[in-house]
């Protein structure tokens, strides 16, 4: 049932509530979610294709290897850095007017690094880009959640807004393997007419922001300082924490620091008068939890594709086209089953995707286990991809829905930008633990670096097996505890009232 709080948001045109309502959308619905969604899933395929042609870009300005991985660090680096911070800027600048500022941010950082003339240059534009992904994802995101009253019709705008992100991830290796053919300054360039489209679609498109009255407004410059340096500090320290060592007094030092001014960061919230994360917002259970997933869907994700990455050009010496097709059926099965995702949600509460997601992602990895000297790829790696390419829309759209219902319009964008800094430190902390658990040496033998894939993977199937299970564990803990929740209401406020009324359904 649809109540007024689920009105769209910001003029946009109503909606009608009910299931069947969800098909009737207008043209300029449609042609709205395909310019968020096209937006999210250039972000994606950021992230991918510029790592498909890392080695081109280390050959070319005869870059050292720590340097070059810098490439993809810096990316990452600014992404999650700057999350928490764009997430909230959408909320009190317009989340219309902060999507349409990382669009310019994207494509100035996309050229810069596709018209660069030294290593330096690029790191510099991928650090930029990952800014301008910061600053879209979590207005993208609140922007569909806006426009798309909550119950069938946002289940299924999230369904579409997840397969685009998600085959973004996928077809970004074939793209990126496709242009790297021809040069990989391409991997760059490809995005600013892209970005200059969504843009152009953006300002005809997504409905303005409401006026606001800036002049009693308090901004929390103190709390936006203080917990942007402790993310990129954080995610400065995971990236690097493979190859300087976990426990080194680099790394050690790094995350103290990261701890410090996240420490100061809950002091200043905690007195200022209008602050930048109100911290009621974490005592919400569905978003942290779904926070929590989030990390475990794209840190094994990733995971899988950069141990399987290496397996099929490092181990078999196939081509980086070849590797982009192999990992194909993931994208395919993700575009076929993301759209459906949305209903199923409707009929089974959230839950139950997220276990059959991850229950999917841990069966597909054991699979992957099999892997040997000349392993079929119709037989062995097939049969995974197409289970992870099932499991991922599920759990992903789940989380999506999950960590957004109950959330008051004024706090959206903040809770996307915590939902999608999940994403991004699951990934990099994931893929840090798997490439220590693989093995520090860079020319390892044949033996030695198959042993490395599969215990890189049988990592990479702990924290999936581990995350299926947190699901009936949190149903059954729910279940015990029903009796003795005290009223919504009660010490809480009325966001997070609304927050507790679908927690029942929450995955943790």
């Amino acid at each position: 049932m649809t109540t007024a709080d689920d009105a769209p948001a910001d003029g946009a045109p109503p909606v009608t509530a009910g299931p069947e309502a969800a098909m009737r959308w207008g043209l300029r619905e449609w042609l709205m979610l395909v310019v968020v969604c096209g937006a999210f899933s250039l972000d994606a395929l950021d992230n991918i294709m510029v790592g498909i042609a890392t080695p081109q870009i280390k050959d070319e300005f005869g870059m050292s290897t720590s340097a070059a991985q810098w490439v993809v660090s810096a990316y990452v680096l600014g992404f999650g850095g700057f999350l928490l911070l764009g997430g909230r800027m959408s909320d009190l600048l317009g989340k219309r007017r902060v999507f349409l500022a990382g669009l310019t941010v994207l494509a100035v950082g996309s050229l810069a690094g596709g018209l660069a003339n030294s290593g330096l240059m690029v790191i510099i534009g991928r650090l930029v880009m990952g800014i301008g992904a910061a600053l879209t994802a979590p207005s993208a995101l609140s922007i569909v959640i806006s426009n798309f009253p909550e119950g069938p019709q946002r289940n299924r705008a999230l369904g579409i807004y997840t397969a685009c992100g998600a085959v973004g991830y996928s077809t970004g290796v074939v793209i990126g393997g496709a242009l790297t053919e021809a040069s990989w300054r391409w991997t760059f360039v490809l995005s600013v007419p892209v970005a200059v489209a969504a843009l152009i679609g953006a300002l005809m498109l997504v409905p303005k922001d409401p006026a606001r009255d800036h002049s009693k407004r308090h901004y929390d410059a103190g709390g936006a300082i203080t917990v942007t340096a402790a993310m990129l500090l954080l995610v400065y320290g995971i990236v690097q924490a493979p190859s300087e060592g976990w426990f080194s007094g680099t790394t050690l030092g790094i995350f103290a620091v990261a701890a410090l001014l996240l420490a100061a960061f809950v002091v200043i919230e905690s007195r200022a008068p209008q602050p930048l994360l109100r911290l009621g917002l974490l005592r919400n259970k569905s978003l942290v939890g779904a926070s929590l997933i989030a990390a475990a869907i794209l840190g094994t994700y990733m995971s899988y594709q950069f141990v399987g990455s290496l397996y099929l050009q490092s181990y078999r010496g196939w081509s980086p086209l070849e590797m982009a097709f192999a990992f194909l059926p993931i994208g395919l099965m993700i575009l076929t089953f993301a759209p459906r995702a949305g209903k199923w949600l409707g009929r089974t509460g959230l839950r139950w995707p997220v276990f059959g997601g991850m229950f999917a992602y841990t069966v597909a990895f054991l699979l992957f286990l099999r892997v040997g000297e000349g392993s079929s790829y119709w037989l062995v790696i097939l049969p995974s991809m197409v289970l992870i390419g099932i499991g991922f829309p599920f759990a992903f759209t789940a989380a999506n829905v999950q960590a957004t219902s109950g959330v008051d319009e004024s706090e959206q964008g903040l809770a996307a930008g915590i939902l999608q800094t999940g994403y991004q430190v699951g990934a990099a902390v994931v893929l840090a633990i798997v490439t220590v658990r693989m093995g520090g040496e860079d020319t390892p033998s044949r033996a030695e670096a198959l042993t490395g894939y599969h215990q890189g993977t049988w990592v990479i199937i702990l924290i999936a097996a581990v995350s299926a299970l947190s699901v009936p564990l949190a149903a059954a803990a729910t279940r015990l505890r029903t009796d003795r929740t005290p009223p919504a209401g009660h010490g809480t406020t009325a966001a997070d009232g609304r927050a507790a009324e679908s927690a029942d359904q929450s995955v943790g």
